[in-house]
């Protein structure tokens, strides 16, 4: 079987991680918070301010394979995630080979990295993907939100090119900022369009549901994580207008496990011919801040 790079796979590098704590320094102005969200300006700047600069590490393996045509995975992910005192910028890097029943196997690397303003005006990108050791894929550019988030994206990447945002759109690190939240303020949705950068694409529409939040019982592996409360999401992604009226299916799929602060520790990529499950074995607070 011919075997397709899973597109919008270094999204995870905005949906996951979140980064910059704020106490050491004033607090950033916050976008208009549109009804949908359900939250307040000073609510999200409470939870940038709970985000942990760090570096995280993680190992990729199969979780499952609808029809057994992928029989296994291997894979890692590290994410570097700076505070850049009045932005994030943020890394990640990816390796993944994914052998088919015919024992083919097929060597996927992406190399993407953003940096986006603190109150979720602008985002810069860039991402290299490429498949067998050749390039397949390059993306770079620059995208700006007015207040009600409506906005443009300007591509260097292919050059010239140019996509329409449309109100309410996020940048990741808000997308996640938000989710925390709202997890916290005890909602279970959030629907939202999402613009990350990692397609010659706009933006996404993007429906999170959320499985409780709380302190879980037992300690956690990594000392950043003790007594922090954590809750289960699974977050959808939606060709843009796809969604409407609920009966569409995803184009791809993201299961985690987010900490207060911004850490996922587990997570499950469904990209519906199969599933790839992914394990944090390090985590390493990083400096930051001004």
């Amino acid at each position: 079987m011919r075997i397709i790079a899973p597109p919008r796979l270094s999204m995870l590098a905005a949906l996951l991680l979140l980064a910059t704590p704020l106490a050491a320094q004033p607090a950033q102005p916050a976008l208009t918070v549109l009804p949908a969200h359900g939250l307040t300006a000073e609510a999200i700047v409470a939870g940038i301010g709970r985000m942990a600069a760090h570096r995280a590490a993680y190992r990729l393996d199969l979780g499952s394979s609808r029809d057994g045509a992928i029989t296994a995975v291997r894979g890692a992910m590290v994410f570097d995630i700076a505070d850049a005192c009045e932005g994030w910028a943020t890394r990640q890097r990816m390796t993944m080979t994914v052998t088919d029943r015919d024992g083919t196997d097929v060597e996927t690397v992406s190399d993407y990295a953003t940096y986006e303003a603190k109150d979720g005006s602008r985002l810069r990108f860039s991402i290299v993907q490429s498949t067998q050791g050749a390039i397949s894929s390059r993306v770079s550019g620059e995208a700006e939100l007015k207040p009600d988030g409506s906005g443009s994206v300007r591509f260097a990447e292919p050059a010239g090119q140019e996509e329409s945002l449309p109100p309410g759109t996020l940048l990741p690190m808000r997308h996640t900022v938000i989710s925390v939240e709202t997890a916290r303020a005890g909602r279970r949705l959030l629907v939202s369009p999402l613009f990350d950068g990692t397609s010659d694409e706009g933006a996404q529409d993007t429906t999170t549901v959320i499985a409780g939040w709380g302190v879980m019982p037992g300690e956690p592996r990594f000392p950043m994580l003790a007594a922090m409360p954590s809750g289960r999401m699974r977050i959808a992604f939606f060709e843009r207008g796809a969604a409407t009226g609920g009966a569409s299916q995803p184009e791809y799929e993201v299961g985690l496990r987010y900490y207060d602060n911004g850490v996922a520790d587990e997570l499950t990529m469904d990209f519906g011919e199969f599933s790839v499950t992914g394990r944090m074995l390090e985590l390493t607070p990083l400096p930051g801040g001004c």
